[in-house]
């Protein structure tokens, strides 16, 4: 084995080392910037509104949401707030347990309304979602907090990202993965590149919509990871020679 090559082993060694150790520190690092520039308020809010009713019209209650069931002229029928249960469903006194997990508020407005039909004349049901807490988005790789984000809200890649703390300076912007369940199980992966997007340069449509079940994966830059180890272990000259070569 060369010594470039054993070098480049011990330098990997290290950094599994030095990654076990970061991950029990559970506090963000500090300085942490936004991945994204705001732009006026205003200048969002076509584009905030059209988002939210999309992801409304489109959004699978499941255990943990939290809805409102109104009926027009029925006050004392009417749920201000109900929480989908562990196993899916929500409590009327009229109709008993329904099973909501998996429907959307317009699918749901059906099925009660169908439901009630049987108790009360014509009703005029709406359903709204109040609370979203079962849609998941998992984000992992060069963040400075990996895990899971909750999506309470219309989420773009870079919005996880920023949920997830931002890129780690190890993060590689050019090279986030986003991987997506299909209906047969599998996942397909969809390679994005949201350095030139930061920057300015970019499409729009980098910054892509996210699904619930969305795996997001920031893959590290590995130059910048064997310069940290160096910093870290007092290797920087030979972490250059490995570098240079790499």
């Amino acid at each position: 084995m060369t010594l470039q090559k054993s070098l480049f082993a011990a330098a990997l060694c290290f950094f599994a080392a030095a990654t076990a150790t970061a991950q029990t520190n559970t506090a963000a690092p500090n300085g942490a910037a936004p991945v994204e520039a705001k732009l006026p308020p205003d200048a969002y809010s076509p584009y905030l509104e059209r988002a939210f009713r999309i992801y409304n019209d489109n959004y699978r209650l499941g255990p943990g949401d939290e809805i409102s069931v109104r009926i027009k002229g029925q006050p004392a029928y009417s749920l201000e707030k109900a929480k989908v249960s562990p196993t899916g469903s929500i409590y009327h006194e009229l109709v008993g347990e329904v099973s909501v997990v998996g429907l959307t508020t317009n699918q749901l407005t059906e099925r009660l309304t169908n439901d009630l039909s049987e108790y009360l004349k014509n009703p005029q049901v709406n359903v709204q979602l109040v609370e979203a807490a079962s849609a998941k988005i998992s984000v992992f790789g060069e963040v400075h907090r990996p895990g899971i984000v909750v999506m309470s809200r219309p989420m773009r890649l870079l919005d996880a990202i920023s949920e997830a703390g931002g890129f780690s300076d190890t993060g590689k912007k050019s090279s986030v993965e986003v991987l997506r369940q299909q209906p047969d199980g599998t996942r397909v992966p969809m390679r994005v590149d949201v350095k030139k997007y930061l920057e300015g340069k970019g499409s729009p449509e980098s910054n892509i919509p996210l699904q619930a079940g969305d795996l997001v994966v920031v893959h590290g830059n590995t130059r910048k990871t064997l310069v940290n180890i160096g910093a870290i272990a007092g290797l920087g000259s030979f972490v250059s020679i490995i570098a240079r070569g790499w």
